[in-house]
């Protein structure tokens, strides 16, 4: 207001405050006045109440101003006086008063009008004046009560309690000023409002002569009988959302049987008789008369944007004071809010519920709803808010009703008994709804016939409690009847047959038949666009079927297509923030999931779950869906801990509003479980699991789907937790239950044939994992195509099982075609490309082709970083996979520096004792071994077992392997007891776990026998090569990898015994197979042939050892570089050969190389850096130049001893060879300690 009344318009500037009787107006017009007086020349003050109280004012300016004694008068006066004056017209409340002429007629002069009437606006400029904040509405409270402000706290509740009124505050303030006592007025209001509002304290210092109520009544009095009605109906209902459309619904009412009849809604009807037209159509221009005569005296107001009036709430009060008949107004609102929901259509029920909820929350609070009849209306608004058990009860009673009046075989009864079914159905009480559902059909069969509307609809709902069920066969049966029922009364385009139709194709997708639920769906949206139009939501609840049929079709872009078709329609028809809207945007989210846009997915999702929140509350059924779903993209996202944070969340909500054995706080509890075992958590996960499959066999029995998928989520639990064969047990009643139920074909029965594949290969059984793989790879195709990302993952799976086989170039066939077809359906960047580019470069390194293997993991972690994110559990695993190929590829230090950042993000998003973390720290130890390392190594794996022990126990896989690797540390760092200590108590678990043949108790057995022979036992080494041999060949055949690498060992040990000529007819066995298998370049054919050529240097041929080892030579240096670990390895075994043939200077110039690369790469003091030029000072010596064999030898024993210590075997080796060089200097009492020494020890 001060900055408009100093505008320089040169024009009279007129300014209208409007609102609610006791807003305050007249003191912010008097504030302003009193703070502006300066900037006006004359200030007059009007009673604009009636004619007679302005008529009175105007005369009394122009007496005072001695200008005349008559309105006119005044009028001349202030159209001649050029000043800045200012008339102030209070309470220009009437709105049958024309204010504009008692303006002066003028183009300077300055006006305020204060006035209820919002019509007023249209004078100048204006300001509602409604509740006060917080802030303010407290210091009025305080100053009114002359209190200090350290009753802020109470004031706060007050005024609140008030609802920020001004009048009614300052009322509150004279009534605390005489009692001194805010608390107790609190007290006092609560209990009787009505009077304290209409009364005023004896000792008010406040001058406005009216109370609250009294203002109202004021305005309430001027209404006309329509309007004052229509407000007192109003206030049975919530305060605010009060719509037309309620009253044009309940207009429109068809007095169904089961509903109350005209006779008995005379008062509703009569009253809204004064909005119908002469034929009975609704008038809304009479409607708006009547509530822009409420507007206008501000006892109501109305909001453009979404067409709703709401009533202040201390108004909404008052006006049921004004009754004379409360009951009989109670009763016909709720008779008119129960004719309005009987119309509204089954589409637009979700968006009302939200409407009406509220209202009919308000007229239960006043035990209005029972008494109106209309039961079975108010049932549809308490199921379509998700409130359950309310729909449930009010149903139940309304049965008893029906029952009573016209008893069980009346069309009325067996309506609400088929009601009462849909509840339990929503309640997840299916047994008691088929019950309901099997009654209702029977009787409405014996009494209206089969063909009746009543009894196809009863048999469709039977049909789909079969289908909660899980007996979709016979859903499928009864829906085909009614179709075929439906086709025939009313023709294949009416909308009956058409739901019928989708309802079909629905059950033939539950059934797996996906390609018959598209040749349904797709007739369905052509039939509706023909007949209802493309927007209509009937249609585009078709698309949206069709859409979600081709996800499961796997042709996600199509599904998109249509996905986002529907979403913009709704937006444009229903707006963005319609249930069917937000339900569009959900679906799409989902596809973006499918597509691997997860961060798309996440903000569709985020947007849908903020709209709900907003709209349906927090604890609404679809509300938490859509915590669900974003949870779900969040794991997707690698974020499990902020998938577990919403899905608790969604359990305790469900397990409050539903139950804690509804199936969907079942499924938010498997859902939880299963991040937890995300996390790591395996046995929460397992509890959890336990629990849901536990209920959901007493709810629903064992063969329900729904069962066997919880049996199925235990069952990798299991797995999880190393229990392979109790996962076996229960994966094998899942398969045989899913094949009774529906059929070897079903999606559910090939899922449960995988997951029992994926534990054969566990159990180290591949060939029968690669039988089911098979099975379920032909069925896919065959089913739902080749193309089908169902059908890619078989391929993926039959492909691993193949590597794991040994059949490597099968795998490698396999996985360039998933590999191939996923980028053209999916694109190069989806989810499941890269992780089909991850499996091929496994692969090509199997085949030892380890630069094309590092080439695509370079891509994949690009990509995923790209997508997910640096820290994402997929990015983490690719960065460990290149850091693995690395290794493989002898960069040891890069391998490191890889798997060190692996581990801190780890320990970062997962903790220290995540599986993964542990997997990760026990790879970097590795890798430290590698690198010669073997303290860090052993303190890593120490770690790892000792972790894996507590976490998991002693028996579990993980724990075990973490064992082994623990052993092979303390192997390599020459403690041979320890290790072997520790393979034997390996190899008695695996033999207990998983039977004396399984493929790990196989490989316990050669890593201990290895160990015997390193200690010198060649006997006890030989026997369990040749167990572990039979074995081998017996479970894996004698081409599998892991069989020649059985039969090399073997052939080792006869080396060591001294039956070379046996090591060299095995070693040329292995040699032979490896090369057919595997190709004459792959490094394992390269092993086999150096291990070949040292059996030949030991048969005294060293030509021919000579001429393999140039090969090997060769070969590794083309493959993998001339740094490269192995190729110097093989340079090292060729300088051997060459001494052994005398050529030593041959054999110098190789092993000065070996050395000096080997420091490059690995550092002076690695372990293999020490062995060359342990072999160069040899070679030195066999030249005669013991000084520099001496120099060299007192240098590897120095390092050694610092870094194996000194009773190390590499250690004491060392100060024998430096022993033999003493003796060659001549150096013969140095020579004798040092073998007194080597001997003691």
């Amino acid at each position: 207001m001060h900055k408009f009344f100093t505008l320089d318009s040169g024009k009279q500037l007129i300014y209208v405050l409007h609102g609610l009787g006791g807003a305050g107006k007249t003191q912010i017009a008097l504030k302003f006045i009193q703070e502006s007086s300066a900037n006006f020349s004359d200030i007059f003050l009007l009673d604009a109440s009636t004619l007679d109280t302005i008529n009175t004012g105007l005369k009394n300016i122009a007496v005072a101003k001695f200008v005349g004694d008559s309105a006119e008068d005044t009028f001349t006066w202030l159209q001649s006086k050029h000043g800045d004056w200012l008339l102030f017209f209070d309470n220009a409340d009437d709105p049958k008063i024309n204010l504009n002429k008692f303006f002066p007629q003028c183009n300077h002069g300055n006006i305020i009008i204060t006035s209820r009437n919002p019509g007023l606006r249209t004078y100048g400029d204006h300001s509602p004046v409604s509740d006060m904040e917080d802030k303010d509405a407290i210091t009025l409270l305080l100053q009114s009560a002359a209190k200090e402000s350290s009753a802020e706290n109470q004031s706060l509740i007050v005024e609140q309690e008030l609802f920020h009124l001004p009048l009614a505050i300052v009322q509150a303030g004279s009534f605390i000023l005489q009692s001194k006592d805010i608390a107790g007025y609190l007290t006092l209001y609560q209990k009787n409002r009505a009077r304290l509002l209409s009364e005023k304290a004896v000792q008010s210092h406040d001058l406005y002569a009216w109370t609250v109520y009294t203002t109202w009544q004021i305005s309430f009095d001027r209404l006309s009988q329509l309007a004052a009605t229509l407000l007192q109906l109003c206030s049975f209902l919530h305060y605010s959302g009060i719509s037309e459309d309620m009253f044009i619904n309940a207009s429109e009412y068809s007095f169904p049987v089961w509903l109350p009849a005209k006779e008995e809604l005379q008062e509703p009807l009569q009253f809204l008789s004064h909005f119908l037209g002469p034929t009975g159509e609704w008038n809304s221009l009479r409607f708006s008369e009547v509530t822009n005569e409420i507007k206008s005296y501000s006892l109501i107001t109305f909001d453009a944007a979404t067409k709703m009036f709401s009533i202040h709430p201390l108004v909404h009060a008052w006006s049921r004071k004004t009754l004379v008949d409360e009951a009989a107004s109670h009763l016909c609102i709720s008779s008119l809010l129960g004719m309005s929901i009987a119309e509204i259509t089954d589409h637009d029920l979700t968006l009302a519920s939200l409407r009406l909820m509220p209202h009919l929350g308000a007229l239960n609070r006043l035990n209005a709803a029972a008494g109106a009849g209309f039961g079975a209306s108010f049932w549809y608004i308490y199921l379509s808010a998700g409130k359950l058990q309310e729909a449930r009860d009010l149903i139940e009673q309304v049965f008893e009703k029906c029952n009573l009046l016209f008893g069980e075989q009346h069309p009325a009864t067996l309506e609400v008994l088929q009601r009462l079914g849909t509840t339990y159905r929503h309640l997840g009480e299916y047994q008691k709804a088929k019950v309901l559902d099997v009654l209702v059909l029977e009787r409405c069969t014996q009494l209206l016939g089969r063909d009746h509307a009543a009894t196809l609809r009863a048999m469709g709902n039977l049909a789909r409690t079969h289908s909660e069920l899980g007996d979709f066969e016979k859903a499928k049966e009864l829906e085909v009847t009614v179709l075929e029922k439906w086709t025939k009364l009313l023709g294949e385009n009416h909308p009956n047959t058409l739901m019928a139709v989708g309802n079909l194709a629905g059950t033939h997708s539950k059934l797996g038949d996906f390609a018959k639920a598209k040749e349904l769906e797709v007739t369905v949206p052509e039939k509706r666009t023909k007949l209802l139009g493309e927007d209509h939501p009937n249609t585009l609840m078709a698309v949206g079927n069709l859409a979600g049929t081709h996800s499961k079709l796997g042709d996600f872009a199509k599904a998109k297509e249509l996905e986002v078709t529907v979403l913009e329609k709704r937006t444009k028809l229903l707006g963005e923030d319609h249930p069917d809207t937000l339900r569009a945007m959900g679906n799409l989210a989902r596809t973006h999931s499918e597509l691997g846009d997860f961060a798309k997915a996440k903000e569709l999702e985020v947007t849908v779950l903020e709209k709900r929140t907003k709209l349906l509350g927090e604890d609404h059924p679809n509300t938490l869906m859509a915590v669900g779903n974003l949870a779900g993209t969040h794991s997707k996202l690698g974020d499990f801990a902020q998938a577990k944070e919403l899905q608790v969340t969604v359990l305790q909500k469900r397990t409050k509003l539903l139950g804690e054995d509804h199936p969907d706080t079942l499924m938010a509890m498997g859902n939880l479980a299963g991040t937890h075992s995300k996390l790591g958590d395996f046995a929460k996960a397992k509890e959890l699991q336990v629990t849901v499959l536990l209920k959901r066999t007493k709810l629903l029995g064992e063969d329900y789907p729904d069962t066997l998928m919880a049996m199925g989520n235990l069952a990798t639990t299991h797995s999880e937790l190393g229990n392979f064969e109790k996962a076996k047990e229960l994966e094998v009643m899942v398969l045989e239950k899913w094949t009774k139920l529906l059929g070897e074909d079903h999606p559910g029965t090939l899922l449960a044939m995988g997951n029992l594949a994926r534990t054969h290969s566990e159990l180290r059984d591949f060939e029968k994992a690669k039988e089911l793989e098979v099975t379920v790879l032909e069925k896919r195709t065959k089913l739902l195509g080749e193309d089908h990302p169902g059908t890619l993952m078989a391929m993926g799976n039959l492909a691993g099982t193949h590597s794991k086989l040994g059949d490597f170039a099968k795998a490698k066939e396999l996985e360039v075609t998933v590999l191939e077809k996923r980028t053209k359906l999916l694109g190069e960047d989806h989810p499941d490309t890269v992780m089909a580019m991850g499996n091929l470069a496994a692969t090509h390194s199997k085949l030892g082709d380890f630069a094309k293997a590092k080439e695509l993991q370079v891509m994949v972690l690009q990509k995923r970083t790209k997508l997910l994110g640096e820290d994402h559990p997929g990015t983490l695993m690719a960065m460990g996979n290149l850091a693995a190929t690395h290794s493989k590829l002898g960069d040891f230090a890069k391998a490191k520096e890889l798997e060190v950042t692996v581990l801190e993000k780890q320990t970062k998003l997962l903790g220290e004792d995540h599986p993964n973390t542990l997997m990760a720290v026990g790879n970097l130890a590795g890798t430290h071994s590698k690198l010669g390392d073997f303290a860090k190594a052993k303190e890593l794996e120490v770690t790892v077992l000792e972790k894996q022990t507590k976490l998991l126990g002693e028996d579990h896989p993980d724990t075990v392997m973490a064992m082994g690797n623990l052993a092979a540390t303390h192997s390599k760092l020459g403690d041979f007891a320890k290790a072997k200590e520790l393979e034997v108590t390996v190899l008695e678990k695996q033999t207990k776990l998983l039977g004396e043949d399984h493929p790990d108790t196989v490989m316990a057995m050669g890593n201990l026998a290895a160990t015997h022979s390193k200690l010198g036992d060649f006997a006890k080494a030989k026997e369990l090569q040749v167990m572990v041999l039979q074995k081998r060949t017996k479970l894996l055949g004698e081409d599998h990898p892991d069989t020649l690498m059985a039969m090399g060992n073997h052939a080792g040990t006869h080396s060591k015994l001294g039956d070379f000529a046996t090591a060299k007819e095995l070693q040329v066995t292995v040699l032979l197979k490896r090369t057919k298998l595997l190709g004459e370049d792959h490094p394992d054919t390269l092993r086999a042939m150096g291990n070949l050529a040292r059996t030949h240097s030991e048969l005294g041929d060293f030509e021919t050892a000579k001429e393999l080892e140039v090969t090997v030579l060769e070969k590794r240096t083309k493959l993998l570089g001339e740094d490269h670990p192995g190729t110097l390895m093989a340079m090292g075994n060729l300088a051997g050969t060459h001494s052994k043939l005398g050529d030593f200077a041959k054999a110098k110039e190789l092993e000065v190389t070996v050395p000096e690369k080997r420091t490059k790469l690995l550092g002076e003091n690695h372990p293999d850096t020490l062995l060359a030029m342990g072999n160069l000072a040899a070679t030195h010596s066999k030249l005669g130049d013991f000084a520099k064999a001496k120099e060299l030898q007192v240098t590897v024993l120095q390092k050694r001893t610092k870094l194996l210590g000194e009773d190390h075997p590499g250690t004491l080796m060392a100060m024998g060879n430096l022993t033999r060089s003493h003796s060659e200097l001549g150096d013969f009492e140095k020579a004798k300690d040092l073998e007194v020494t080597v001997l003691e020890k």
